[in-house]
Order: structure tokens, then sequence, then C-alpha cells
């Protein structure tokens, strides 16, 4: 998330109350979390295991609840709940906005635009030239669409991010202030839902097609011109590259790549990155080919048992 205006670490220590190391007109112009950070971006840490790479990332500011150097060039906030005290600090610069409209005053929807009856536009959304929105879509603050984009009945365009912090009374929610960028050419069947990146975007890039009944979770980027048929789910922080397929009823991880060109076969459940260039089956996942030896082998089983019988009979008798 960008900030319309630059921040001072000061001042944004302030906001949350705690102390800080470093220059105090030090610059913050973002938040976003640690796989998607830039130079002038706030990222939280609040787990030893991660400490080493927050501290060694792009981000130059970095809210922690463990007192440590200050590396050059990086300002430290220390807190005792780093999660919270990031939740508090997105709310304040990105808060909730009531939109009192179908369509928000603030939506720029270029005029060769259709726009269905039934249709809701969020706070700040962007749609551009000879786009087709069918009735029912919903389609949530900041989104931003190219041009020559269809979107069919009902699907909803950024929804919050599945992203919750386990606390000792249950689940703590993480502010989501993403939001969703659909480039030039894509189409989006019916039902689809298409989760906002936490503080980044989800984005799905030109040319690529879209089934009915799809769901692609926050801060995921799928690629150009990639297929996913009917009742695919993908993960949140996955990455398809381009020219990618996924047939139906695919599952995704979180936090994975599958490489240009490869194709997941229907009913696939992915649990790990995949080489481009492959068709893959199976659960998990696997090269198509092995999955066809394990299955010629499979129907060799009962010729296998029977044999040994035998072998066992002859040896008793």
């Amino acid at each position: 998330m960008d900030l319309k205006h630059p921040e001072t670490l000061e001042s944004i220590s302030k906001l949350i109350d705690c102390d800080f190391t470093g220059e105090p007109t030090h610059q913050i112009t973002g938040f976003n979390e640690i796989h998607k950070v830039r130079k002038g971006d706030v990222v939280f840490v609040d787990h030893p295991k991660y400490y080493d790479k927050a501290l060694e990332s792009a981000a130059t500011t970095v809210i922690i609840n463990k007192e440590v150097a200050c590396p050059k060039g990086k300002g430290l906030i220390f807190s005792e709940d780093p999660c919270a005290d990031f939740n508090k600090l997105t709310r304040h610069f990105r808060p909730y906005e009531v939109i009192n409209a179908p369509i928000s005053p603030s939506s720029l929807i270029h005029p060769s635009s259709i726009i269905e009856p039934g249709v809701i536009i969020g706070n700040h959304v962007k749609i551009g030239k000879q786009c087709l929105i069918h009735s029912g879509v919903v389609i949530h603050d900041y989104t931003e669409i190219g041009d020559h984009v269809i979107i069919h009945a009902n699907s909803v365009l950024g929804a919050d991010a599945f992203y919750y912090k386990k606390r000792d009374w249950g689940y703590d929610k993480m502010h989501t202030c993403g939001h969703v960028v659909i480039e030039d050419n894509v189409e989006i069947g019916a039902l689809c839902t298409i989760d906002k990146g936490v503080t980044g975007d989800t984005r799905i890039m030109k040319g690529s097609k879209i089934d009915n009944q799809v769901q692609v979770g926050h801060d995921t980027v799928i690629g150009r011109d990639c297929l996913i048929a009917a009742h695919s789910g993908i993960a949140g922080a996955t990455i398809l590259e381009d020219n990618v397929t996924l047939w139906g009823q695919v599952g995704i991880t979180s936090g994975i790549t599958i490489g240009k060109g490869a194709v997941i076969s229907a009913k696939s459940g992915v649990s790990k990155s995949l080489p481009g260039g492959i068709t893959y089956a199976g659960v998990p996942a696997e090269p198509i080919r092995n999955k066809y030896k394990e299955m010629a082998a499979i129907r060799r089983l009962p010729e296998l048992i029977n044999t040994i019988k035998k072998y066992e009979s002859k040896q008793t008798s």
C-alpha cells in the first residue's frame, strides 16, 4: 500500500506510541508484507525465525518485537505486538469507506464500457475502455480494470484476504488494504472470487481467461494468456507464469510458483513449485508420465498377487 504523502519514522512511531531507532526524519512511503516489500516500505516481524529476513529485506522500516541493532539506512520501531500495530497503521491510512450509491462517485469508468443493472462499484475503482460488466458483479474499492475486459454475472473482485493471526482468544483478522488489478483483454467467468492483496495487489495479466466459480487468493499473480477452468482454487501469494493452464478443480497451495507453459490436469493438487513446460497430474501433482507409470503398475497388482500366492502354495505343498 502506497501512502499519498511520505511520512517520517518519528510520526509513524507516535501513531502507535512506540519507541524507535534511526533518523527521526527517515522517510516512509508505504506498507507491505515481507514478500512484497520495496524501498520506503514498512514491514512487521514478530517471530525470531523471520528476524533476519525482515532486517535484510528491501523494506527500510521494520516493526519488530525485539531490540536489535539498527541496520544502516533503515529505521526500527520496537513494538510488543508488531502485527497489531501494523494493523493500526494500515487502518489509519486506509480506513474503510462506505459507499452510498451502487456506483461510487469516486470511480472512473470509461464511457465506452457497459455496466449492466445490479452492478456494485466501490470507491476509487478504475475501469478502462470497452469493458462489459454483467449484472450482480461487485467490484470493491481501488480495483483497477484495463481495456476490453469481460466480467460475468455475480463475480466479486476485491474481497478481503483470507489472512488471520492465531491468538489465545481466537483469530485476529489482518486488515486488507491492497487491491486487484485486471489487465487488458481478460475474461472472468460467473461466480468467481478474486481477493485483493493484503497490502499489495492481486494481479491478472493481459489476455488470461478464467472460467466460472474460480477462487483466486490474495497477492496472487496470474501471468499472461493463462487458462483456468471451473472450480479451481488458487491460494494466496501464488505466481502462475505466462501460458499456464489449470483444468477443472485444480487446487494450489500458497506461496509457490508454477512455471511458464505448465499444464495441470483436472482434480490435481499442487503442493510445491513446479517447473514450466510440463503436464502434471495427481495429488500431489507430478509429471503426468510418472502418473501413467504408477497407474500401469497398479493395474498389474492383481496379477502379481496371484503369482505370489501360487509360488507360496507350491512351497508349502
